[in-house]
């Protein structure tokens, strides 16, 4: 296999390096067009409305809003952050049994690129003892996705998910009827499924029409019905992706740097709240709440914030007088 790309997993303050590969292949025969009457192979050029024939180099892309269009040069992509991202970021754990399978996309495998595994296979077997999806943000193809990093035997899984708003509702009026199943019927089709339970085996089961394809294609070579293709069809050359591993990292400081972070935002938290509550017994009354702490954001919360001072007090004086 050939990787896709190299980038690292951010796991708290850990870092995680690795290598993506493509999961799976289809299996269909590969199939081109050719000249009915020469044989010739049929090339699809790039030509604009004005009859112009364009190079790959020289085409930009656009939006149109129906009234106006929005052209978006390279430039343009490069500006935006996400483009050269080669981080897959964590954002979460969730139970597995949360993510709806329909959500699931393209999967890719995950190998440890460093010269130590060791973080890898700490993730690894992380994910495997509690039972849960990392939900995690990657940049494939200059496009953000969303995802989930799982375990498929003993390696890590990436695998794609769609957005919320891409999965469209079941809006089917038929559903809406009233329909009555007996507990007879429902008998007979429990019984039917149970006459037919087994565990799943995908080597079960073969594509048919693709194996026969194959075989008539087989059959014209030996037969001699063929033409000399050698000009139309080229071989790609492909780029030697190997390259160093990634340096040994510190793993268990990082992990307890990751947790301590944690701890310090929750303990200042509790203690800059306790001191609140203190100061306002003694000189204010009793109905005057504190100031509720707004939630940090996502880049608000790897940076550390700045201690809050504690509010001022007020002249006990003036207090006792009202």
């Amino acid at each position: 296999m050939r990787s896709i790309w190299k980038g690292s997993i951010a796991f708290g303050l850990v870092n995680v390096p690795i290598k993506v590969y493509a999961a799976t292949e289809t299996h269909d025969v590969s199939l081109h067009q050719v000249h009915d009457e020469d044989k010739g192979r049929i090339r699809y050029k790039r030509v604009c409305e004005f009859g112009h024939e364009v190079e790959y180099a020289d085409i930009q892309r656009a939006y149109d809003d129906g009234d106006k269009t929005v052209i978006l040069t390279a430039d343009d992509f490069k500006k935006l952050p996400e483009e050269q991202s080669h981080e897959i970021e964590v954002l979460e754990f969730v139970p597995v049994e949360q993510v709806d399978p329909m959500m699931f996309e393209k999967s890719y495998y995950l190998e440890p690129d460093s010269r130590s595994p060791k973080a890898y296979v700490l993730l690894r077997e992380t994910l495997a003892k509690t039972d849960r999806l990392a939900i995690v943000q990657f940049t494939l193809r200059q496009k953000t996705r969303l995802g989930v990093l799982r375990v498929n035997d003993d390696v890590i899984l990436l695998q794609g998910l769609l957005w919320g708003d891409e999965v469209r509702a079941a809006d089917f009026k038929a559903l809406d009827a009233s329909v009555k199943v007996s507990a007879n019927e429902l008998k007979m089709s429990s019984s039917l499924v149970d006459s037919m339970a087994t565990d799943f085996d995908p080597d079960r089961y073969t594509d048919e029409y693709q194996a026969e394809l194959q075989q008539l294609i087989d059959a014209k070579l030996e037969a001699g019905d063929d033409v000399d293709t050698e000009k139309t069809f080229g071989d790609r050359a492909e780029d030697d992706d190997e390259g160093e591993g990634g340096d040994v990292i510190d793993l268990m400081a990082a992990l307890r740097a990751s947790v301590d972070k944690k701890r310090s935002r929750s303990s200042s938290g509790s203690r800059s709240s306790g001191s609140r509550s203190a100061s306002t017994s003694t000189s204010t009354s009793s109905d005057e709440k504190p100031a509720e702490k707004k939630p940090a954001t996502k880049k608000a919360a790897e940076k550390k914030a700045p201690a809050k001072k504690a509010p001022a007090k007020k002249p006990a004086a003036k207090k006792q007088a009202s």
